[in-house]
């Protein structure tokens, strides 16, 4: 028999953490499921490494702004 392939299987999270335009620090999942805005550099690290399992290179540091993208929220 041979595989199945699963669809709904997600791709393993990554981030990018950096600045936004405004200055604040931001973590950011790459496929759009998930960030958020921390106080610190070292809080927004810290957020992403864990989201990520601890993952090599699954964290990157934007030295451009990154946005933040509010899809998928009510108005």
């Amino acid at each position: 028999m041979g595989r199945s392939h699963n669809s709904s299987r997600r791709l393993p999270s990554a981030f990018v953490v950096g600045l936004d335009p405004e200055g604040h620090w931001i973590a950011v999942e790459t496929h759009g499921r998930g960030g958020g805005f921390f106080a610190s550099r070292e809080a927004a690290l810290r957020y992403a490494t864990f989201e990520t399992g601890h993952r090599p290179h699954a964290v990157r540091v934007s030295r451009q702004p990154v946005r933040f993208k509010w899809s998928g929220l009510a108005s």
